[in-house]
C-alpha cells in the first residue's frame, strides 16, 4: 500500500504528527498502519492515535483507529479531535467506513466515539482466539462511523 501525505492532519487545536507506519502482514490479519502523536499547536505531545487502513477479522474486533490520551489531558475532547481527522484520512483511501471499538465500561471512550460522529451499534463478544482475549479482553462496544 502507498502511504499517503500527513501534513494536513491538523486542526485549530492540534495536529497529529505522524511517527511511522506499517505495512500489511496478511498472514497475521494485521492491516496497514499510520501511527501518530497527537501535539497540541504549542508543541505538547498529549497522546497517540494509528489509524488501519481496510476491514478484516482483527479489525472487526479492535476497530480501525487506537487512540490514547494522557492522563494530564484527558476531558479536552483531543481524542475525538484525532479522530475526526483520521476520518479524512480514512476516506482518502477509500474507505467508506470507520469502526472503533471500546472496552464497554469505558465511558470516557464511549463519548469519544459519540462526540466525533460514531453510532454505538452493538456489543460484540471476542472470540477466544483474539489477542485480545489473551490480553482480557470479553467484550467491545462497537461504533460505526460513515465516512
Amino acid at each position: 500500500m502507498t502511504f499517503l501525505d500527513t501534513s494536513d492532519l491538523q486542526d485549530d487545536v492540534l495536529l497529529l504528527k505522524r511517527t511511522g507506519t506499517a505495512q500489511a502482514k496478511p498472514e497475521q490479519d494485521l492491516a496497514p498502519a499510520y501511527y501518530f502523536d497527537i501535539v497540541l499547536r504549542s508543541g505538547e505531545r498529549v497522546g497517540t492515535c494509528d489509524l488501519r487502513i481496510g476491514s478484516s477479522r482483527r479489525i472487526a474486533i479492535g476497530g480501525n483507529i487506537g487512540y490514547t490520551v494522557f492522563p494530564p489531558f484527558r476531558g479536552n475532547h483531543y481524542a475525538g479531535r484525532a479522530v475526526i481527522l483520521l476520518k479524512s484520512l480514512a476516506k482518502r483511501h477509500g474507505m467508506t467506513e470507520l469502526r472503533i471499538t471500546c472496552d464497554p465500561e469505558n465511558q470516557a471512550s464511549a463519548k469519544t466515539c459519540e462526540w466525533a460522529g460514531g453510532t454505538f451499534t452493538h456489543v460484540l463478544e471476542v472470540p477466544a482466539d483474539s489477542d485480545m482475549f489473551e490480553r482480557g479482553r470479553r467484550f467491545v462496544r462497537v461504533y460505526v462511523f460513515p465516512l
